[in-house]
């Protein structure tokens, strides 16, 4: 049986530019790349990549009312997502975000939230009578809405994964209650410890300090092609990552990365290891491919994948 997911999180268009390196300050770059309008955002990527994975997804986040917004509704629907939460937004726009994508496959994102901002906790509140077994969010909407999700996920039962992405120093973590696993990559790890996770030491250290500002019964730190790294209070576990060489494009790979572990962790019984593989083979196989939703694999082409990593 399919686990039910409930992702709260944003709904971007994005707009995606490739290029040879980034401009420097008060420099003109000219490229002969590619560059394109393609469906986006960190809520969307994790639902569909939940999604292609297995889950039976719920997905609530809004969206302007406008042509983005429009098309971006029924990609979703066409995608097999529950869309019945999400809002046309009157007030805002859909939300935009600009993706500079060099040449190493590293890229720079600037975001303009839109009607992301104005998800609110009535929103949420109705997608909960969707009854999900979990609620996978990250931080790119509004925090009232995030903390009131957390709220009503421990209202219902329901246990918590969160992508902390992208990462604010201010951000109240001890305002969550329970979580059942939170996940940074390692700028947000930096961005919310003040500690750099580039050994084992650190990742230690960065992973104790987060469980004391926000109880978790695991913390899985994504360390890009270092694998990822677990702790759950008493004992660590660092888990190599699939070797894909040059990555292509690293963009929706963290994302991908937190809902591949959320629909294994839901659908073998808890365990973290097995999920922490599973998201590690998930993401590199997004990195190897360009844009957020074309990279995301099905079940079908992960296999393929690994089968050929194999050989």
């Amino acid at each position: 049986m399919k686990p039910r997911i409930l992702v709260v999180g944003s709904s971007n268009i994005d707009f995606v530019c490739s290029m040879d390196r980034v401009p420097v300050q008060g420099e003109t770059i000219i490229s002969d790349k590619s560059y394109a309008f393609v469906p986006g955002g960190k809520g969307a990527n994790t639902a569909v990549a939940a999604t292609r994975l297995g889950g039976d997804v719920v997905f609530c986040t809004r969206v302007g009312d406008d042509s983005y917004g429009k098309q971006l509704s029924e990609k979703y629907r066409l995608e097999g997502i529950d869309t019945r939460f999400i809002t046309m937004d009157k007030a805002a726009r859909t939300g935009l975000a600009v993706i500079m994508v060099e040449e190493t496959g590293h890229n720079r994102i600037a975001v303009y939230p839109g009607a992301n901002m104005n998800l609110s906790a009535k929103d949420i509140e109705g997608a909960f009578t969707s009854y999900p077994d979990a609620l996978v969010m990250q931080l790119e909407i509004d925090r009232e809405a995030v903390i009131a999700a957390a709220r009503l996920a421990k209202e219902n039962g329901t246990k918590v994964f969160l992508d902390a992405g992208p990462a604010t120093p201010d951000f109240p973590l001890e305002q969550l209650g329970q979580l059942e696993v939170l996940s940074p990559n390692e700028t947000e790890t930096k961005i919310l410890t003040g500690i750099t996770p580039n050994s084992s030491a650190n990742c230690l250290r960065a992973c104790i300090e987060l469980m004391n500002r926000v109880p978790s019964k695991y913390i899985v730190l994504k360390l890009g092609d270092r694998g990822c790294y677990v702790y759950d209070g008493t004992h660590c576990h660092h888990l190599a990552p699939v070797d894909v060489g040059t990555p292509v494009d690293t963009t929706a790979a963290g994302d991908a990365f937190t809902a591949a572990l959320a629909v294994r962790y839901m659908q073998n019984g808890g365990d973290i290891l097995d999920a922490c593989e599973f998201a590690n083979a998930v993401g590199g196989y997004v990195v190897t491919k360009a844009g957020a939703f074309p990279s995301i694999p099905t079940l079908r082409e992960l296999k393929e994948f690994l089968k050929k990593g194999e050989e």
